[in-house]
């Protein structure tokens, strides 16, 4: 299995460093670009471990953290050289599952890196995350999270959602998304169809999601 190892680190010496450590141990690895959009690049790579560290531009390692923690159960390192028994606490708090201070031994860290990932995945893999729009889509709970709130999505709803981010950009047909709400197990007809996006266009407006699903007259729908 090849393992994605995420690098949330604004030291671009330290970032390639690391980077190119964990290839040489078969492992891919991508650092941070934009550092306002931590959670859509998280997101989009789907990493299977995250290398963390505290201070960076504009939010903190702790604030992503959380972040990460509201949708996903990906083991987090943090790297920092704030390694004070304080922040070794308050990153664990944050649900940090290591920490590691610098200076370091990059085979340390590999070391504890192919540790971490063999106990993890060893009993199963983490959930997938679909993200549009800083819309974070939880295959694993079934939930959408959006800017501090958690979105409770019924059966139908998150179908729906997952149906049309899976293939965002792209106009999904009425017929497609009656297919994907009859796997329900419940009978669709194009008038329930209808209602359903319906009520899942309002639940995301009232969560600040406005205009997310379009709809294209005739033919069906789209996410982006």
């Amino acid at each position: 299995m090849d393992y994605r190892i995420f690098i949330v680190e604004d030291d671009r010496g330290i970032a390639e460093g690391i980077t190119e450590q964990m290839e040489q141990w078969g492992l891919e690895a991508k650092a941070v670009i934009d550092f306002h959009n931590v959670m859509g690049e998280f997101a989009e790579y789907q990493p299977h471990l995250v290398l963390m560290d505290i201070s960076l531009p504009f939010m903190s390692g702790y604030h992503w953290c959380s972040e990460i923690r509201k949708v996903s159960s990906v083991p987090v390192i943090f790297v920092s050289s704030a390694s004070d028994n304080m922040n070794i606490v308050m990153a664990v708090n944050m649900g940090a599952d290591d920490f590691i201070a610098k200076p370091f031994d990059h085979n340390v860290l590999t070391a504890k890196v192919q540790a971490l990932l063999r106990r993890t995945y060893d009993f199963g893999v983490a959930s997938p995350i679909i993200e549009h729009d800083g819309a974070l889509l939880n295959t694993g709970d079934n939930t959408l999270s959006y800017q501090d709130a958690k979105i409770d999505l019924t059966k139908n709803e998150y179908r729906l959602l997952l149906t049309l981010m899976q293939n965002k950009g792209k106009i999904v047909s009425r017929e497609k998304l009656m297919e994907a709400l009859w796997e329900s197990g419940d009978f669709i007809d194009e008038n329930t169809l209808t209602v359903n996006v319906g009520r899942l266009r309002k639940k995301l407006e009232n969560a600040g999601l406005k205009n997310f699903i379009a709809t294209k007259s005739g033919v069906g729908y789209k996410v982006g």
